[in-house]
């Protein structure tokens, strides 16, 4: 029988020969897929642009004004005729007014806006980052602990949905007020009425955030690292804060840039009713309550907040459809 000779050996290999296979296939993180979905959706990217463009400006406003290059308070007289509308076409836009001048006063719009965006910014971010504590620790206990406590939670949630909230907002605003003036000790005016904003926004929108993630714990727990995490004996803290809430990052952070714009608004609307901070400190929303008695005597000094607010919000919720989208791809199937 005769044997096949062997085969000429080549010597080398292809990790001797420093050379990769070709199929190749490299694994990446959630994150990076994430990422990878994040950057291919361009009205998110360029969602995402603007409201770090909004940021850095509501950053700024303070320093610029530390500095004398923003002027949100000095009055303009002599750039207001007689009927107390600037004096010029568009409201007054010049060079050194570039949004015009406010009717009546002749400040500067410009920095009136922008400084009133750092408020406006402050009390949206404060107001959301205890709503959002709030939610995520309800919504955490009801997903995991069940039974009456979380028919409790539920019976919370739907009282204060079902509260008359514009109309006892307005009723109570002075009593509470007074009570954060005279109990916590805040100074009265624009301290005290931020303080009060933020306290609606904390207690009447944390029960959107703990129904969001009260669904995400109800799936979580049936997983089998939570069942590993009790049979190691590991006490209900460790389960809910070390196992359960690093699963939750991604709803949280969604959440969190959709009930941020909201609030933005809702601050406004609360400064349109004389709730929230009033003149002559600025905020969009007081500088929306004054832009309103000019519609049509001047518009551009109407329509510029307008758009700011608008194009802010629509960015934001942009943002968060985005975040949602690229973190849970399987949700819009």
């Amino acid at each position: 029988m005769k044997l096949n000779p062997p085969l000429p050996s080549t010597g080398a290999t292809a990790s001797t020969m420093g050379t990769e296979p070709r199929n190749v296939v490299l694994s990446r993180s959630p994150r990076q897929l994430a990422w990878a979905r994040f950057t291919r959706d361009k009205k998110t990217v360029v969602a995402a642009v603007i409201v770090g463009i909004y940021v850095l400006l509501a950053i700024a406003a303070p320093i610029l004004v530390a500095l004398g290059v923003l002027n949100p308070y000095d009055n303009n007289q002599d750039l207001i005729a007689n009927d107390s509308l600037p004096i010029g076409a568009f409201g007054g836009i010049s060079w050194d007014h570039p949004f015009g001048v406010e009717p009546g006063l002749g400040r500067d719009t410009l920095s009136r806006i922008w400084f009133g965006l750092t408020f406006s910014f402050a009390i949206a971010i404060i107001g959301s980052f205890f709503a959002m504590l709030l939610g995520v620790v309800f919504g955490i206990i009801a997903g995991l602990t069940g039974g009456w406590v979380d028919y409790l939670i539920g019976r919370l949630i739907d009282l204060t949905l079902a509260f008359p909230q514009t109309l006892m907002l307005l009723a109570l605003s002075s009593t509470v007020l007074g009570i954060l003036t005279t109990v916590f000790f805040i100074p009265e005016g624009d301290l005290a009425r931020a303080a009060y904003v933020i306290l609606v926004l904390a207690v009447f929108g944390w029960v959107g955030v703990a129904r969001v993630i009260r669904g995400q714990v109800l799936s979580i727990r049936e997983r089998e690292y939570i069942d590993a995490a009790k049979l190691i004996g590991a006490s209900p803290m460790r389960r809910w804060f070390r196992e359960v809430l690093p699963n939750l990052w991604a709803p949280i952070l969604v959440q969190g840039t959709l009930i941020l714009p909201a609030y933005i608004s809702t601050e406004a609307a609360l400064a349109y009713l004389n709730v929230s901070v009033q003149q002559p400190t600025p905020t969009l929303g007081n500088v929306l309550q004054d832009a309103v008695r000019y519609p049509v005597a001047d518009f551009t000094y109407f329509i510029i907040p307008v758009l700011v607010l608008v194009i802010l919000v629509v960015a934001f919720n942009l943002l968060g459809d985005g975040l949602r989208d690229a973190l849970d791809p399987k949700g819009s199937r």
